[in-house]
């Protein structure tokens, strides 16, 4: 999928070798469904023409995210069987804490069930009604959360991720002069989050560069600095690929600098833990810690295993070590990009350079007939699982769009749809066979329908909205559509 001579390939790539190979054998292996054509439309029917409400075992390849659905070592089941059950300080909890405080820096280790339950924890714990909370981009739960407890989240991302065709390294960046403007506002600044790999902006990196001149803003403005490092290890792989300088550091080395410059973290696990649960919070202050372990013991669990098994905790220190081995990074990142370069090469509008975790596909110019409140990224999900199976996420209207509070709903900055890859799971031929099935349909675009929401809660509305197909209207029609957008709220 990537030619061995380009230059956008990781140099371990750009070899004598005629082609490029996994760097792991396969030991176990699951079947994969077929349903046909027919099943799938009665499938997405059933599922209110929302990918989220369709069962897994009538989906081919499944894209819809990369959380949880990694594909676990020998070593790490291996860990399993070492897992301490002990509810109060175990074995397993001590080497979890160990493995943490090395790659972070941060001393104060307190794991949890997954990411949002840490979001929710540290939010808690630093924000109160009124207050605002900048950051490079906030992904749906991060600001879910902020807004539970009445702040407001800011997305504030550098200037070329606007230009989603740029070739630019670090367009997952902040803007350190819109984030300057925020912080002198004189609202209630608590902490600036950055997340690295930037999600929300198609899996872009942060540059260590970047990442210091939000430290230096933090520190004169008196804000805390936290890293949400679900995607670290992919973070500090562009970084040794593309910062000037580092191209002959470790991915370790790099992530411990990124670690360095913040006050904390937050982690989803289940992203480059490569774990199927978990995650946690890791802080320098020990007051904040002591606060943090206070709340959670009414959600979570005792602070020592914040929700997860022993052996989860085990699971999780394996998986931490294994994903800054350079042979994995060079394969994850260089698999990725290759399935990007395939689509841009035929044409296919994605967000450019390809990301770290996923491709995102620009849904309003694949498809510029619609119009973005006919949903445009979700028609082109729909479309692509009843054409091939393939199931993967809107990141647009329908995730971030709300309706105002005269019930009209305006259209969101952009309409992404986000082919998440899973790691260590799917081969080189069923990522050609993605490929393969979003480029047919991109030639067939026309038939991309609107779509209209039936129902939908109030929050996160993309996890369980009901929509259908609309009949084609005039504008006058769509208008009226649009104020009515709102209808259904639980």
């Amino acid at each position: 999928l990537i030619p061995v001579k380009s230059a956008l390939a990781p140099a371990c790539y750009r070899s004598a070798v005629p082609r490029r190979i996994e760097p792991y054998r396969i030991k176990v292996v699951e079947p994969i469904p077929f349903p046909d054509a027919g099943a799938r439309r009665r499938a997405l029917e059933a599922a209110d023409w929302n990918v989220f409400r369709i069962p897994a075992d009538l989906v081919t390849i499944d894209l819809l995210t990369d959380s949880g659905v990694t594909a676990m070592s020998a070593h790490q089941w291996g860990s399993l069987f070492d897992g301490d059950e002990a509810y109060a300080g175990s074995q397993s909890f001590q080497r979890f804490e160990r493995v943490v405080r090395d790659l972070t820096g941060l001393p104060h280790v307190i794991p949890t069930h997954q990411g949002r339950a840490a979001e929710r924890l540290l939010f808690e714990a630093l924000v109160t009604r009124g207050d605002v909370v900048p950051g490079n981009t906030h992904f749906d739960t991060t600001r879910a959360n902020i807004e539970y407890f009445g702040a407001r989240a800011v997305d504030l991302p550098c200037a070329e991720a606007a230009d989603r065709a740029l070739e630019a390294p670090f367009k997952g960046n902040a803007d350190v002069a819109a984030l300057e403007r925020v912080l002198a506002s004189g609202d209630r600044v608590p902490l600036v989050v950055m997340t690295c790999t930037n999600n929300s902006c198609g899996g872009q990196p942060v540059s260590l560069a970047n990442l210091r001149a939000v430290r230096a803003l933090c520190d004169r403005h008196g804000a805390l600095l936290f890293i949400d490092a679900a995607r670290f290890a992919e973070n500090a792989w562009f970084i040794r690929e593309r910062e000037p300088g580092q191209g002959d550091r470790s991915p370790r080395n790099i992530a411990r600098d990124l670690f360095s410059l913040a006050d904390g973290c937050l982690m989803s696990a289940k992203k480059d833990g490569l774990v199927n649960i978990g995650g946690f919070v890791a802080l320098r202050s020990a007051d904040l810690a002591e606060r943090v372990k206070r709340s959670m013991v009414l959600g979570e669990g005792f602070p020592t295993y914040g929700g997860l098994a022993g052996r989860d905790l085990e699971a999780m220190a394996t998986g931490l070590q294994e994903v800054l081995d350079p042979a994995y990074l060079a394969d994850r990142i260089g698999r990725v990009r290759a399935l990007g370069d395939r689509l841009h090469a035929a044409g296919v509008p994605t967000v450019r350079p390809p990301g770290g975790h996923a491709i995102y596909v620009d849904a309003r110019a694949f498809a510029p007939h619609l119009d973005p409140l006919d949903y445009p990224g979700q028609s082109l999900v729909c479309e692509l699982y009843l054409h091939a199976g393939v199931r993967c996420v809107e990141v647009g209207q329908l995730m971030n769009g709300r309706p105002g509070p005269d019930g009209v709903e305006a259209p969101v900055a952009q309409d992404l749809v986000r082919l998440a890859i899973p790691r260590r799971v799917y081969t080189t031929s069923q990522l050609a066979y993605v490929a393969d099935a979003v480029i047919e349909l991109y030639e067939a675009r026309e038939r991309l329908r609107p779509l209209e929401i039936v129902d939908q809660p109030h929050a996160l509305r993309h996890f369980s909205a009901k929509l259908r197909p609309r009949a084609s209207v005039d504008d006058g029609a769509r208008d009226a559509a649009r104020a009515g957008a709102g209808g259904g709220g639980l």
